[in-house]
């Protein structure tokens, strides 16, 4: 079996600069996810048809195993099939799919080539209440499938059908290459259909078997940035409802964005407006407060995010507290029982397994050990406006409140850094440093008058 996915049109209706099969749904453009569920059919080869904003769509998608072909002239879907043919080898399926319909699943396309079984021609259709600019599915009084008929070109007793094609489809090779032969744009478009060779088929003795899917959302397609939305919420409720099944508890199903791959252990809990991108895993019964946003991260069993943190890239072990407002930025690795509290910002750091900073403090390229305690506003200066510099805390020391640790600098294990110093050189081990001007007070000082 081999995918053609036609992706050429323009969509004006978005008012973007982005191909429109390039506009995302949950964080990956539509055309990726069409792709990626060909992908789980295991075909052949996949040829994209390309057209309107080429460059871009080619540029985004370099994947190796991809053919492309180009539409230069929007001469209609069968046209844009026509393009696609000397990609695709003389003999078993061709699965027809379209890159502004991203949430068909494969399981239903696996059905649908089962119909076509290997030598009919078989259509996904849908049934819709309100059938309006879909073509219709004619069939005679036995319910045998006659044609399509668009709905510019359709009766008005063709236009009460309710059943709709899909555009997608499934057919032997050597009989679409010859249809595609025949095609005509005699039709109040001036376009060549591919719904025409349906026709063809009955004409000349093909059976035309059709499938239609779980849900009617598997066949919606993307034309303008509101389906845009009502798809993306669609999605995500789907997503929800897995993690549902799966034993997780979502405060509000509504109110969750998965962006890549979430993967949770039991009794994992997600309160609202989280946002999770790329790879997430949550071990058992981690809690995420709410609006917090984790990309590519891995939290451990037993650890609590509360409200509003932010972590990309970064690993936390078991049983830690973050947050509120902390962020994590990439290769962040926490131990055991960390505590990174609210305003608290690490980078490209480890923290040992107890180790505490509670607020408003900076921790950047450092290697931090087992129960520091980091006061409210130490920062590591880790930057001398050229390079990156790391920073050394051994052990169970203490470092004050309002310190600066001048990158590279290493603090001894047990060491005590006095309040408001500011550190520059190695301190030892089980030693009180401390860098201070010394307190003045003035007497007889006067505050300022304003002059009269």
């Amino acid at each position: 079996m081999q995918v053609i996915i036609l992706a050429a049109g323009q969509g004006k209706r978005m008012h973007s600069r982005l191909p429109k099969v390039l506009q995302p749904i949950a964080g990956q453009a539509m055309l990726k996810h069409v792709i990626n569920t060909a992908r789980a059919l295991q075909p052949e080869s996949i040829c994209v048809v390309f057209g309107h904003g080429g460059d871009q769509v080619r540029a985004a998608l370099p994947d190796a195993d991809l053919a492309w072909a180009e539409q230069a002239q929007q001469l209609g879907t069968g046209h844009a099939v026509q393009q696609a043919m000397p990609h695709i080898a003389d003999h078993g399926l061709a699965l027809i799919l379209y890159g502004d319909v991203p949430l068909t699943r494969a399981d239903t396309l696996s059905g649908l080539v089962q119909a076509s079984a290997g030598e009919h021609l078989a259509l996904l259709t849908v049934t819709l209440e309100e059938p309006k600019g879909y073509g219709r599915i004619v069939r005679d009084d036995a319910g045998k499938v006659l044609a399509i008929v668009e709905e510019k070109d359709a009766s008005p007793a063709q236009r009460e059908i309710c059943e709709v094609n899909t555009g997608i489809l499934c057919v032997p090779v050597a009989r679409l290459r010859g249809w595609l032969a025949r095609l005509s744009n005699n039709n109040a478009q001036g376009e060549y259909y591919l719904t025409d060779i349906i026709a063809m088929a009955v004409a000349d003795g093909v059976q035309v078997k059709t499938s239609q899917p779980a849900a009617v959302w598997e066949t919606l397609g993307v034309n303008n940035k509101q389906q845009l939305a009502e798809l993306e919420r669609i999605h995500q409720r789907n997503i929800a409802n897995r993690l549902l099944e799966g034993g997780v508890t979502l405060i509000d199903p509504a109110r969750i964005d998965v962006r890549g791959e979430l993967r949770c252990a039991n009794d994992v809990e997600i309160d609202v407006g989280c946002i999770f991108e790329g790879t997430v895993e949550l071990g058992e019964g981690v809690r995420i407060g709410a609006y917090c946003v984790l990309r590519n991260v891995s939290i451990a069993a037993g650890t609590q995010l509360s409200p509003f943190c932010h972590l990309d890239g970064a690993q936390v072990d078991t049983h830690c507290s973050i947050g509120p407002f902390a962020r994590l930025r990439p290769g962040t690795q926490l131990g055991q029982d960390v505590h990174v509290g609210n305003f608290v910002e690490i980078k490209n750091s480890h923290l040992g397994d107890g180790t505490k900073a509670g607020h408003l403090a900076y921790v950047g390229d450092a290697e931090v050990g087992r129960e520091v305690n980091i006061g409210a506003g130490v920062i590591t200066a880790n930057y001398d406006g050229v390079n990156k510099h790391r920073t050394l805390i051994g052990d169970q020391a203490f470092i004050g409140s309002d310190s600066q640790l001048i990158a590279p600098v290493s603090i001894g294990e047990g060491a005590f850094i006095a309040a408001g110093s500011t550190i520059s050189r190695n301190a030892p081990e089980k030693e009180l440093t401390l860098s201070r001007a010394r307190q003045v007070t003035l007497p007889g000082w006067k505050r300022p008058v304003k002059k009269s």
